[in-house]
C-alpha cells in the first residue's frame, strides 16, 4: 500500500477507527517520549516495565466492572507508586528492590483478578498486546487531556526533575523535596504507561517509554534538544509503524516497537558524534 492510499484510508468515513488509532498512538508516543527522557537519564529503565505491571490490577478491576480502563489503571499505578516511594526512603533497601517487590506483586494481583472474568484468555491477550483499533471514543479525549496535563507538569517541574536526576544529594541539600519529586515522576510515568498500554499492550509498553529517549540521547548532548527529539521520534515511529501494520496486516504494537528499534539502531550506527561509524573512523 502506498502512503497516498494510507492517507485516503485515514480520511475514509468507513474506517473511522484508523485516524483514532493514529491519534492515540501519537499522543501516547509524545507523553512517553518526554517522560522517558528523565527515566533514561536516571537509569530507571526498569521503572517503565514495573509500572506496566503495576497498572494491571486496576485494568483488570475496571474490565470486570465495565469501568474506565484508563481510570482503573491510573489509580492502581499511583497507589503502587506511592507505596514504592514510601518504602524506598529506607536506605537499607535500594529503590530497584522495592520496585521489584511491589510492582510484580501488583501484576500478580491483576492476574488473579482477571482470571475471574468470563473470556479470561481473550481479555488477557488484549491487556498484554494492546487493542488500538478497539479504543472507545471517550478514551480519545481522556488521552488528549492526560497528554496536556503531563506536558504541563513537566514544564512546571523541569528544573526540579533535572536537579534530582543529575545529583540527588545536592538537590536535597538545596532544599528540594525529593520524596514528592520522586512521587510526581512515578505518577507521570504511570499516566504515560496507562495511555500507552492501549496502544501497544502491557508487555511492549517499555519500548515506547525508553527507546525514543535512548535514541535521542545518542543524537544530542543537550537535554532540551533531547526532550524535543524523543517525542518526535516516538510519534514518527508510531505513524510509520501503524502504516506498515495497516499495509501488511501486522500486529500494531509489535510493528511500532520494531520501528522504534530500527530508529535506535540507525542512531547507534550513524549518530553524528556518538555513532559507531564515527567512533570507528576516529
Amino acid at each position: 500500500m502506498s502512503p497516498w492510499q494510507f492517507l485516503a484510508d485515514l480520511t475514509n468515513p468507513d474506517l473511522a477507527f484508523l485516524p483514532k488509532a493514529l491519534t492515540i498512538a501519537v499522543l501516547s508516543a509524545i507523553m512517553c517520549g518526554v517522560v522517558g527522557c528523565y527515566v533514561v537519564l536516571r537509569g530507571m529503565a526498569f521503572i517503565g516495565d514495573a509500572v506496566a505491571h503495576a497498572v494491571f490490577p486496576g485494568l483488570a478491576i475496571a474490565f470486570l466492572f465495565s469501568g474506565s480502563l484508563v481510570l482503573g489503571g491510573t489509580i492502581a499505578g499511583v497507589v503502587t507508586a506511592l507505596l514504592v516511594t514510601v518504602f524506598a526512603q529506607n536506605r537499607r533497601l535500594k529503590e530497584d528492590s522495592v520496585i521489584g517487590i511491589f510492582f510484580v506483586a501488583a501484576f500478580a494481583l491483576g492476574i488473579v483478578i482477571i482470571s475471574r472474568a468470563p473470556g479470561y484468555a481473550g481479555s488477557l491477550q488484549q491487556f498484554l498486546f494492546g487493542s488500538i483499533t478497539g479504543i472507545p471514543d471517550r478514551d480519545l479525549y481522556v488521552v488528549g487531556g492526560t497528554t496536556i496535563a503531563v506536558l504541563l507538569a513537566v514544564f512546571l517541574l523541569h528544573k526540579e526533575f533535572v536537579a534530582v536526576t543529575l545529583d540527588r544529594e545536592m538537590a536535597r541539600a538545596l532544599g528540594l523535596r525529593t520524596f514528592w519529586l520522586d512521587l510526581m515522576l512515578y505518577v507521570l510515568v504511570t499516566l504515560a504507561v496507562v495511555m500507552a498500554v492501549q496502544t501497544i499492550g502491557n508487555i511492549l509498553v517499555l519500548a515506547l517509554l525508553i527507546t525514543p529517549a535512548a535514541t535521542a540521547r545518542l543524537l544530542t548532548d543537550r537535554l532540551a534538544v533531547m526532550m524535543a527529539l524523543a517525542p518526535a521520534i516516538g510519534a514518527g515511529c508510531a505513524l510509520i509503524g501503524l502504516y506498515l501494520s495497516w499495509s501488511w496486516d501486522l500486529p500494531v504494537g509489535g510493528t511500532i516497537v520494531l520501528t522504534l528499534t530500527g530508529a535506535f539502531l540507525v542512531a547507534h550506527l550513524a549518530a553524528p558524534r556518538h555513532g559507531l561509524i564515527v567512533r570507528l573512523a576516529a
